[in-house]
């Protein structure tokens, strides 16, 4: 838009020294107001470290998913028990993330890679050159990987190689039992979303993203036209007056689940 008419911008990451994430103030308004009015639950593939540097307004959450529902957060500590589900699904379900990462470094051209990670022992990720990515690398990787019990998702310039049984739907679940929510509500933008989406009573996605890009829209999921820093402002005018609309009619704890923000992409899903 014209600079004219930008919204003015609250930052809530900084990384190495430098702002890195933005909502805008409407949206801190709403966010301090939902996250008093229901169980608000920060979700994101990012490492505990990542999500650490993240400032939101409004109280400190009680709970968040990590790693893509690798860790649960219980008042900023990973939850032990849920640590050691998860490892036990890993081991029963699916190729060892050695197994993976070998085979990414193989696969991966050193004129395009720029950096191989590992995010928190779970899964791990590459951050390429997109524009000399080759065409159809990304698919066939998808299909060895869905060999192994793995999945691919291209996001941005990040390849990421995650396990199928870590989910973000898991950790929702077991939040819903330990809450006794009784209606979820989310949303989110990527490919790794689809499941935290799909398992939610209702939920949204921005009008950018992997989902906008392949018009993923099931039944019960809003396909927004808003984009970037519009889209989470909407989103969370949606959120809250479907918690209202809930608390009029005296239905049960109302939960609240989005990605928290994430790199270049972050001003988009607050």
């Amino acid at each position: 838009m014209p600079d004219a008419q930008a919204p003015r911008l609250l930052c809530v990451e900084v990384y190495e020294r430098k702002p890195l994430s933005y909502m805008t103030e409407t949206a801190a308004a709403l966010l301090a107001g939902l996250a008093r009015s229901a169980v608000f639950v920060p979700t994101t593939t990012r490492t505990r470290e990542q999500y650490g540097r993240i400032h939101l307004p409004g109280p400190a959450p009680r709970f968040a998913i990590c790693a893509n529902g690798g860790h649960l957060l219980v008042d900023g500590e990973s939850d032990r028990d849920w640590q050691r589900v998860v490892a036990a699904r890993l081991a029963d379900e699916c190729a060892s993330l050695a197994e993976v990462r070998a085979h990414l470094l193989a696969a991966a051209d050193p004129a395009w890679l720029l950096k191989e990670r590992v995010a928190e022992d779970l899964f791990a990720y590459l951050v390429v050159e997109r524009s000399l990515l080759p065409d159809g690398w990304t698919t066939e990787l998808a299909e060895w990987a869905g060999t192994k019990g793995w999945t691919v998702s291209l996001q941005g310039r990040k390849i990421y190689a995650v396990p199928k049984p870590l989910t973000k739907s898991a950790a929702v679940h077991e939040l819903v039992r330990r809450t006794g929510a009784e209606r979820v509500l989310a949303a989110g933008d990527s490919l790794l979303d689809a499941d935290l989406l799909l398992t939610a009573d209702h939920a949204w996605r921005p009008g950018h993203g992997e989902l906008a890009d392949t018009d993923w829209s099931p039944p019960h999921v809003t396909a927004l036209a808003e984009r970037g820093v519009e889209a989470g402002e909407e989103i969370l005018r949606r959120f809250t007056e479907t918690v209202t609309e809930a608390s009029a009619t005296h239905a049960g704890p109302v939960r609240a689940t989005v990605p928290a923000p994430g790199g270049t992409e972050a001003p988009v899903a607050l």
